[in-house]
């Protein structure tokens, strides 16, 4: 009999994605969707269940489908403005009440987690490159970082009590595709991209098609343990930009957000601070044991991931005085004048 999966955060893209592609798996009996919204496409083959996770409704879920393999995808960061406390809820509660109801249900045997390589934060302690077994040398206090840091949390603590539950942890990066929202998606499209006076930040971003991928390979293996999953090479923040033929404003940390704002009036951009932090600091993972020990090796490179992403965003073609008016404006907010030349 093969596998029965259940898929957390399904109306999203990436579980949207991962459902269709475990659907489409002759060794997969069953997939189930469960989310608070539906899909905005048709999922062939996946059996939708409207459902919050941080009901415990989930439990039933799990018992009356016979899941034996649970891939939680839920834990999102939020990508736009005024949802951050429903989105915490969600990310901390959800998976609460998730784990506890994988502990009740006994026919669940799996559980592969999407986390973040957020867990490592960002400082200017930071070492190049963080492997697995590397703790954050800021534990992050806030946002979708802080977020990953309590659900890993949390998964531990189901491993400690139901040690017959195997177990893959999927730090992902960024993702960067034209295909799936993400905070770092909207930033590096805003026509003009204000960047973090003084600082230029190592990027390393993941593919959609990577992220699909491995996630799928960690349903049909078992393969126990936490892994770093990003495309191989750094691209500087300043490199990226140029690629994308985007002007920069230099702006103080503080005014990164709200910058954000004035510049993209028309579309509500969020740049919550864990991706403010990321902007000023960056960060650099160790890919081995994704490689040797889990068994996958990432098709696209950091650099050929932005390649095309820039190839699907027309130039910028904002005119002179506009981007003055918008410098005026952020000069004002942030008390720095204009700093662009």
């Amino acid at each position: 009999m093969g596998r029965v999966a259940l898929v957390t955060g399904v109306s999203s893209d990436l579980g949207a994605g991962t459902a269709r592609g475990l659907a489409a798996d002759p060794e997969v009996d069953k997939v189930v969707g469960i989310d608070v919204v539906p899909p905005r496409r048709q999922l062939d083959g996946v059996k939708f269940v409207r459902a919050d996770i941080r009901n415990p409704v989930v439990g039933k879920v799990l018992a009356v489908e016979d899941v034996d393999t649970v891939v939680h995808l839920a834990v999102r960061p939020t990508s736009r403005s005024g949802a951050r406390s429903s989105m915490k809820e969600t990310n901390v509660i959800g998976t609460m009440q998730l784990l506890a109801a994988c502990q009740r249900t006994a026919g669940v045997r799996k559980l592969v987690l999407k986390s973040s390589t957020e867990v490592y934060g960002a400082s200017p302690r930071d070492p190049a490159i963080f492997t697995e077994d590397m703790p954050a040398r800021r534990t992050p206090r806030s946002g979708y970082a802080k977020d990953t840091v309590e659900v890993e949390g949390y998964v531990r603590g189901l491993a400690r009590r139901r040690p017959d539950i195997l177990i893959t942890t999927l730090r992902m990066a960024r993702l960067l595709s034209p295909r799936i929202e993400s905070p770092l998606g909207h930033y590096l499209r805003m026509p003009v991209i204000p960047t973090v006076l003084g600082f230029d930040p190592r990027l390393q971003v993941l593919h959609d098609e990577d992220a699909l991928a491995v996630l799928r390979r960690a349903v049909a293996n078992d393969i126990a343990g936490t892994f770093n999953v990003a495309g191989p090479g750094i691209v500087m923040l300043s490199q990226a930009v140029r690629r994308l033929g985007r002007p920069t404003l230099p702006v103080p940390p503080f005014g990164l957000s709200a910058v954000g704002q004035v510049i993209a009036r028309t579309v509500r951009v969020d740049i919550p601070p864990d991706l403010v932090d990321l902007l000023t600091y960056g960060r650099g993972v160790d890919t081995t044991a994704l490689v040797d020990s889990f068994g996958y090796r990432p098709r696209y490179t950091t650099d050929e991931t932005l390649e095309q992403f820039a190839a699907t965003i027309p130039p910028g073609a904002l005119r002179a005085d506009r981007i003055r008016g918008a410098e005026a404006r952020i000069g004002a907010l942030t008390g720095i004048g204009e700093s662009r030349e």
